[in-house]
């Protein structure tokens, strides 16, 4: 039986990635009170959070032959609403390993939507012939900012957050049955350069390069979302509202960014619109670590989401391009380890927070952003349309 919306495959990409993100942004934030709710500084807040990071991890590795016999539809449409149940379920952690224990089958469902929804923007992608990848990830960051949002009223009004998020359960259910009750998986692209990707595959030194070119935006896109309320809270005592705010307003120039990056990309080049983007990046990062006022703060975090926008799709392309190894290789190899960068460094900066402050977690990104700079060389001088394909 299908039920739903008659959209075109493009747009049902793009709703998939939003109502995914949308059941993903309700709870940073919240992270303040559900630390306060703890009773726990920011290093036990962020060893907490790893327990996402292990389940998306082991889901990413393992789980896509599971997915294939299971069925794209019936995954989507059962684990993005169970997702959102499991956060919810999460914020009722008394203590943080049992937070981290709740939220590893977060994690694991995070994975396998994220597996699903890349595999078929990219399908899509092929078989309509035109990019769709940085603006499906547009919408990615347009649901952040609206769960974001919305989440940051809801604090205001001091419902708890187990409630809150709850509460977003029916909500995100009848979301994920209206966009995607009619999915139909894309054809299987025929693959042309080598074998399929590999469940682990090691690093070159070109990829390393290109990793140090990605590891700045995907550690700060991930400490603004985990780190910027609590930081608002801590620094300038701000409402609710203001402190969940941070989190929205980095994930909406995020997508402002996303959505106009390719042709930028198309009449520039990867290089100069990477370098542009960190420098914009560390610019923000700057702003945020020595803010003396919310409004400049606020700057810092809007500016950071400008940043890091665009940076993975470029390194992704450049991986592709290369032909030392097969494409799928390549691209296997910069994810698994831009992907545990962007996981893991987050969580870890509640460490760094506890011990030297909460500017600190930003601050450590400086030199990222420097290292970042001087590898974007490895992206690529020519405009992309004027990139062999891979």
């Amino acid at each position: 039986m299908s039920f739903g919306l008659a959209l075109a495959p493009q747009t049902r990409v793009y709703g998939g990635f939003f109502i995914y993100s949308f059941g993903i942004g309700s709870l940073f934030p919240r992270l303040p009170d559900i630390q306060a709710a703890m009773g726990v500084g920011e290093g036990g807040l962020g060893l907490a959070l790893i327990g996402t990071s292990v389940g998306t991890l082991i889901s990413l590795t393992f789980a896509g032959p599971l997915l294939e016999r299971m069925g794209h539809r019936l995954a989507l449409l059962l684990f993005i609403p169970l997702m959102a149940l499991g956060y919810g379920i999460a914020a009722l952690a008394p203590a943080p390993m049992v937070l981290f224990a709740l939220l590893m089958p977060v994690g694991l469902l995070i994975g396998a939507i994220e597996i699903i929804l890349n595999l078929e923007a990219d399908r899509t992608e092929h078989m309509l012939g035109k990019r769709l990848m940085n603006r499906a990830h547009a919408f990615w960051s347009i649901g952040f900012f609206s769960s974001g949002f919305l989440g940051a009223l809801i604090a205001q009004s001091g419902i708890a957050p187990h409630w809150h998020l709850l509460m977003m359960v029916p909500l995100i259910a009848l979301g994920t049955a209206l966009l995607l009750g009619r999915f139909t998986p894309a054809p299987h692209r025929v693959l042309a350069d080598g074998p399929a990707a590999p469940r682990f595959a090691a690093p070159s030194w070109p990829i390393l390069v290109l990793v140090s070119a990605t590891l700045s935006a995907m550690v700060l896109e991930g400490a603004g979302a985990d780190w910027s309320a609590i930081y608002m809270r801590n620094v300038f005592a701000v409402e609710p509202f203001l402190a969940g705010f941070a989190v929205a307003l980095g994930a909406f120039t995020q997508a402002v960014t996303r959505f106009f990056a390719d042709r930028f990309v198309e009449r520039f080049s990867p290089v100069a619109v990477a370098r542009t983007l960190l420098t914009i990046l560390g610019i923000g990062v700057l702003l945020v670590f020595f803010a003396q006022n919310p409004a400049m703060a606020l700057l810092g975090f809007g500016l950071m989401g400008v940043g890091t926008s665009a940076i993975f799709p470029l390194a992704m392309s450049a991986a592709a391009q290369r032909t030392d190894r097969p494409a799928a290789v390549n691209v296997a190899a910069l994810a698994q380890i831009s992907f545990v960068a962007f996981l893991l460094g987050p969580p870890l900066l509640g460490f760094v927070a506890e011990h030297f402050g909460i500017r600190w977690s930003f601050g450590v990104g400086i030199p990222l952003v420097v290292l970042s700079f001087l590898a974007a060389g490895a992206l690529g001088r020519r405009p992309v349309g004027q990139a062999v394909p891979a």
